[in-house]
């Protein structure tokens, strides 16, 4: 059995959990096909960080195996681990982080925490200069920790890890990549970082909202993939070029691979 299903989710650190965001947007691509998922049968409604968190969760418990592309950071950069004298273990890493940032909670605001109001991420907060070897590698990505600027991802990354653990929480069977390994079981459904920069270009849709056409193109290319048999070659890129201890730590983005020497050196 291999995969069958792709989804591409192009994520939003706006507002609560409930609140209604056009900025997040899912798609999902098989063999037959692609379109956009919506959280009900109302085409204009949008969906929560709530209502995804029950899709995914439905999706998960279906047989079908299944590759998500979620675009949002999935750890911290190394330099964070050191200053907050963290365990170097990403399950742990999940754990404190989603109790630091209950951004799951009802009326919960990444600023909310960021200030103090709820939650204890205020106190392990991280520097703008700090990045994660992938985002050293991969133009045009910023600091898990550079918020209130134009493309962002800083909200998303913080809004979206609690999630990140629900998920694992409820389904043991998901492989987190590359935390849980870097060649995933061809029978489980896996969840990896996606940048959709790097696909864009190559899926032009000119009649879709930018957020449309980023969460197409994940799920498109990780299709595309599939299709070809190079899903497990791009799950490998990053080896050889990256210590193996980084990528259990910080992670690494889906489809970037690059040579030893781009990234040697992250600011500390």
């Amino acid at each position: 059995m291999t995969w069958t299903r792709y989804l591409g989710i192009d994520y939003s650190g706006a507002a609560t959990a409930d609140t209604r965001l056009p900025g997040l947007r899912v798609w999902s691509a098989n063999a037959d096909g692609d379109r956009e998922m919506r959280p009900d049968s109302n085409a204009k409604r949008h969906w929560t960080r709530r209502n995804l968190w029950e899709f995914l969760d439905r999706t998960l418990s279906e047989p079908e195996p299944t590759i998500i592309g979620i675009d949002h950071g999935l750890s911290f950069p190394e330099a964070w681990f050191a200053r907050h004298r963290a365990s170097k273990d990403w399950s742990a890493f999940l754990e404190e982080i989603a109790d630091a940032w209950p951004t799951d909670a009802p009326e919960v605001r990444v600023d909310d925490v960021r200030v103090g109001v709820v939650g204890s991420g205020a106190s392990l907060v991280g520097d703008t200069r700090w990045r994660r070897r992938c985002e050293v590698a991969c133009p045009g990505t910023k600091s898990v920790f550079h918020f209130d600027v134009q493309g962002s991802v800083a909200k998303s990354t913080h809004a979206g890890l609690p999630w990140i653990r629900r998920l694992r929480r409820a389904h043991r069977n998901l492989h987190i990549w590359p935390f849980d390994g870097i060649d995933p079981p061809r029978s489980a459904s896996v969840l990896c970082e996606a940048f959709p920069t790097l696909f864009r270009d190559d899926y032009p849709a000119p009649t879709l909202t930018p957020d449309q056409r980023d969460a197409r193109a994940v799920a498109l290319w990780l299709r595309d993939m599939g299709a070809q048999g190079r899903l497990q070659e791009q799950f490998r890129n990053a080896v050889g070029g990256v210590p193996i201890q980084t990528l259990n730590l910080e992670g690494w983005i889906i489809g970037l691979a690059v040579p030893q020497a781009t990234v040697s050196e992250a600011p500390r």
